[in-house]
Protein backbone atom coordinates (compact mmCIF):
# COMPACT_ATOMS: atom_id res chain seq x y z
CA UNK A 1 0.00 0.00 0.00
CA UNK A 2 2.89 2.39 0.74
CA UNK A 3 4.51 1.58 -2.60
CA UNK A 4 1.19 2.19 -4.37
CA UNK A 5 0.62 5.51 -2.62
CA UNK A 6 4.16 6.71 -3.38
CA UNK A 7 3.61 5.92 -7.07
CA UNK A 8 0.19 7.59 -7.05
CA UNK A 9 1.66 10.76 -5.56
CA UNK A 10 4.69 10.88 -7.85
CA UNK A 11 2.44 10.47 -10.90
CA UNK A 12 -0.04 13.08 -9.63
CA UNK A 13 2.70 15.65 -9.00
CA UNK A 14 4.64 14.88 -12.15
CA UNK A 15 7.88 13.99 -10.36
CA UNK A 16 10.11 10.91 -10.49
CA UNK A 17 10.11 9.87 -6.83
CA UNK A 18 8.02 10.05 -3.66
CA UNK A 19 8.93 8.70 -0.22
CA UNK A 20 6.28 8.14 2.44
CA UNK A 21 7.16 9.41 5.91
CA UNK A 22 5.52 9.58 9.32
CA UNK A 23 4.74 13.28 8.84
CA UNK A 24 5.36 16.36 6.71
CA UNK A 25 7.56 17.65 9.53
CA UNK A 26 9.92 14.69 9.16
CA UNK A 27 9.85 15.14 5.38
CA UNK A 28 11.04 18.73 5.87
CA UNK A 29 13.80 17.65 8.25
CA UNK A 30 14.94 14.85 5.93
CA UNK A 31 14.95 17.26 2.99
CA UNK A 32 17.39 19.55 4.74
CA UNK A 33 19.54 16.64 5.92
CA UNK A 34 19.65 15.12 2.43
CA UNK A 35 20.68 18.49 0.98
CA UNK A 36 23.53 18.76 3.49
CA UNK A 37 22.16 21.74 5.43
CA UNK A 38 24.02 21.99 8.73
CA UNK A 39 25.03 24.18 11.66
CA UNK A 40 25.85 27.83 10.75
CA UNK A 41 23.99 27.56 7.44
CA UNK A 42 21.07 29.95 6.91
CA UNK A 43 17.70 28.91 5.50
CA UNK A 44 15.28 31.59 4.34
CA UNK A 45 11.59 30.98 4.97
CA UNK A 46 8.48 32.96 5.78
CA UNK A 47 7.18 34.44 9.04
CA UNK A 48 3.57 33.34 8.42
CA UNK A 49 3.60 29.55 8.74
CA UNK A 50 3.07 26.73 11.23
CA UNK A 51 6.03 26.19 13.56
CA UNK A 52 7.03 22.91 11.88
CA UNK A 53 8.62 24.86 9.02
CA UNK A 54 10.96 26.62 11.45
CA UNK A 55 11.36 23.52 13.60
CA UNK A 56 12.85 21.57 10.69
CA UNK A 57 15.55 24.22 10.23
CA UNK A 58 16.35 24.19 13.95
CA UNK A 59 16.58 20.38 14.03
CA UNK A 60 19.51 20.46 11.58
CA UNK A 61 21.03 23.26 13.70
CA UNK A 62 20.77 25.81 10.90
CA UNK A 63 19.53 29.39 11.33
CA UNK A 64 16.05 30.39 10.14
CA UNK A 65 15.87 33.76 8.36
CA UNK A 66 12.29 35.02 8.19
CA UNK A 67 10.75 37.31 5.61
CA UNK A 68 7.27 38.81 5.42
CA UNK A 69 4.26 37.82 3.36
CA UNK A 70 2.48 39.80 0.67
CA UNK A 71 -1.22 40.60 0.41
CA UNK A 72 -1.85 36.98 -0.58
CA UNK A 73 -0.35 35.79 2.76
CA UNK A 74 2.46 33.82 1.10
CA UNK A 75 6.17 34.67 0.82
CA UNK A 76 6.91 38.09 -0.69
CA UNK A 77 9.56 36.98 -3.19
CA UNK A 78 10.70 40.59 -3.76
CA UNK A 79 12.10 40.62 -0.20
CA UNK A 80 14.28 37.52 -0.54
CA UNK A 81 17.46 38.83 -2.14
CA UNK A 82 18.07 41.45 0.56
CA UNK A 83 18.23 38.57 3.08
CA UNK A 84 20.71 36.40 1.17
CA UNK A 85 24.20 36.18 2.68
CA UNK A 86 27.25 33.99 2.11
CA UNK A 87 25.75 31.60 4.69
CA UNK A 88 22.43 31.18 2.87
CA UNK A 89 22.04 27.66 1.52
CA UNK A 90 18.32 27.09 0.96
CA UNK A 91 14.86 28.64 0.78
CA UNK A 92 11.66 27.06 2.09
CA UNK A 93 8.64 28.64 0.39
CA UNK A 94 5.34 27.86 2.12
CA UNK A 95 2.25 27.44 -0.04
CA UNK A 96 -0.68 28.37 2.19
CA UNK A 97 -4.41 27.63 1.94
CA UNK A 98 -3.95 26.42 -1.62
CA UNK A 99 -2.18 29.66 -2.64
CA UNK A 100 1.27 29.16 -4.12
CA UNK A 101 4.37 31.32 -3.81
CA UNK A 102 5.49 32.90 -7.12
CA UNK A 103 7.64 29.92 -8.07
CA UNK A 104 8.88 31.26 -11.41
CA UNK A 105 10.43 34.29 -9.70
CA UNK A 106 11.65 32.20 -6.77
CA UNK A 107 13.36 29.61 -8.96
CA UNK A 108 15.16 32.38 -10.86
CA UNK A 109 16.52 33.74 -7.56
CA UNK A 110 17.55 30.24 -6.45
CA UNK A 111 19.39 29.63 -9.73
CA UNK A 112 21.10 33.04 -9.59
CA UNK A 113 22.41 32.44 -6.05
CA UNK A 114 22.85 28.64 -6.28
CA UNK A 115 20.34 27.87 -3.52
CA UNK A 116 18.30 24.77 -2.78
CA UNK A 117 14.49 24.96 -2.74
CA UNK A 118 12.39 22.86 -0.33
CA UNK A 119 8.69 23.41 -0.98
CA UNK A 120 6.49 23.25 2.14
CA UNK A 121 3.38 22.06 0.32
CA UNK A 122 1.49 20.82 3.36
CA UNK A 123 -1.51 22.98 2.43
CA UNK A 124 -1.23 22.92 -1.37
CA UNK A 125 -2.03 19.45 -2.66
CA UNK A 126 -3.45 19.87 -6.17
CA UNK A 127 -2.63 23.58 -6.50
CA UNK A 128 -1.10 24.55 -9.85
CA UNK A 129 0.93 27.42 -11.29
CA UNK A 130 1.82 27.67 -14.99
CA UNK A 131 0.41 24.16 -15.46
CA UNK A 132 2.82 22.73 -12.88
CA UNK A 133 1.64 21.35 -9.56
CA UNK A 134 2.80 22.61 -6.18
CA UNK A 135 5.59 20.29 -5.14
CA UNK A 136 7.09 19.83 -8.61
CA UNK A 137 9.38 22.89 -8.66
CA UNK A 138 11.94 22.49 -5.86
CA UNK A 139 14.78 20.10 -5.06
CA UNK A 140 12.26 18.49 -2.72
CA UNK A 141 8.70 19.10 -1.65
CA UNK A 142 6.84 17.99 1.46
CA UNK A 143 3.17 17.15 1.97
CA UNK A 144 1.02 16.50 5.03
CA UNK A 145 -1.83 14.00 5.26
CA UNK A 146 -2.77 14.83 8.83
CA UNK A 147 -6.51 14.13 9.23
CA UNK A 148 -7.47 17.83 8.98
CA UNK A 149 -5.84 18.24 5.55
CA UNK A 150 -7.61 18.10 2.16
CA UNK A 151 -6.38 14.51 1.80
CA UNK A 152 -6.21 13.15 5.33
CA UNK A 153 -5.20 9.78 6.70
CA UNK A 154 -6.71 8.28 9.88
CA UNK A 155 -3.56 9.42 11.73
CA UNK A 156 -0.19 11.02 11.00
CA UNK A 157 1.25 10.69 7.49
CA UNK A 158 3.47 12.65 5.12
CA UNK A 159 5.45 12.34 1.91
CA UNK A 160 8.59 13.81 0.34
CA UNK A 161 8.72 14.25 -3.44
CA UNK A 162 11.80 14.83 -5.59
CA UNK A 163 13.31 14.37 -9.04
CA UNK A 164 16.75 13.67 -7.54
CA UNK A 165 17.57 9.98 -7.22
CA UNK A 166 20.32 10.55 -4.63
CA UNK A 167 17.92 12.48 -2.37
CA UNK A 168 15.30 9.76 -2.84
CA UNK A 169 17.73 7.02 -1.81
CA UNK A 170 19.02 8.95 1.21
CA UNK A 171 15.53 9.74 2.52
CA UNK A 172 14.53 6.09 2.17
CA UNK A 173 17.43 5.32 4.51
CA UNK A 174 16.70 8.18 6.91
CA UNK A 175 13.07 7.14 7.43
CA UNK A 176 14.03 3.58 8.45
CA UNK A 177 17.09 3.53 10.72
CA UNK A 178 19.54 3.83 7.82
CA UNK A 179 18.71 0.23 6.98
CA UNK A 180 19.78 -0.72 3.45
CA UNK A 181 18.97 -4.41 3.86
CA UNK A 182 17.62 -6.41 6.79
CA UNK A 183 21.12 -6.86 8.19
CA UNK A 184 22.97 -3.81 6.81
CA UNK A 185 22.78 -0.41 8.55
CA UNK A 186 24.70 2.20 6.55
CA UNK A 187 23.90 5.37 8.52
CA UNK A 188 22.02 6.52 11.63
CA UNK A 189 18.38 7.12 10.74
CA UNK A 190 14.98 7.46 12.36
CA UNK A 191 11.71 5.59 12.81
CA UNK A 192 9.62 7.60 10.37
CA UNK A 193 7.98 5.12 8.05
CA UNK A 194 4.58 5.83 6.53
CA UNK A 195 2.36 3.24 8.20
CA UNK A 196 0.91 0.77 5.69
CA UNK A 197 -2.62 1.13 7.11
CA UNK A 198 -2.50 4.92 6.65
CA UNK A 199 -1.27 4.43 3.06
CA UNK A 200 -4.20 2.07 2.39
CA UNK A 201 -6.65 4.73 3.64
CA UNK A 202 -4.97 7.40 1.51
CA UNK A 203 -5.10 5.24 -1.61
CA UNK A 204 -8.87 4.88 -1.23
CA UNK A 205 -9.42 8.60 -0.62
CA UNK A 206 -6.93 9.77 -3.25
CA UNK A 207 -9.30 9.30 -6.19
CA UNK A 208 -11.71 11.84 -4.66
CA UNK A 209 -9.18 14.69 -4.36
CA UNK A 210 -10.07 16.46 -7.64
CA UNK A 211 -13.78 16.64 -6.79
CA UNK A 212 -13.02 17.77 -3.23
CA UNK A 213 -10.88 20.61 -4.60
CA UNK A 214 -13.67 21.62 -7.00
CA UNK A 215 -16.20 21.57 -4.14
CA UNK A 216 -14.01 23.87 -2.05
CA UNK A 217 -13.62 26.25 -4.99
CA UNK A 218 -17.39 26.44 -5.36
CA UNK A 219 -17.83 27.21 -1.66
CA UNK A 220 -15.06 29.84 -1.84
CA UNK A 221 -16.79 31.48 -4.81
CA UNK A 222 -19.92 31.94 -2.69
CA UNK A 223 -17.92 33.87 -0.08
CA UNK A 224 -16.20 35.92 -2.80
Amino acid sequence: DVDEFEKNMADFLGVKYAVGTNSCTDALIFSLMALGIKEKDEVITVSHTFFATIEAILHVRATPVLIEVGDDFVMDVSKIEEKITEKTKAIIPVHLNGHMVDMKALMEIAKKHNLFIVEDSAQALGATQNNKKAGSFGNTSCFSFYPAKLLGAFGDAGILATNDESIYEKVRLLRNHGQKTKTEIVMPGFTSRLDNLQAAVLNVKFKYVPQWIERRRKIASIYN
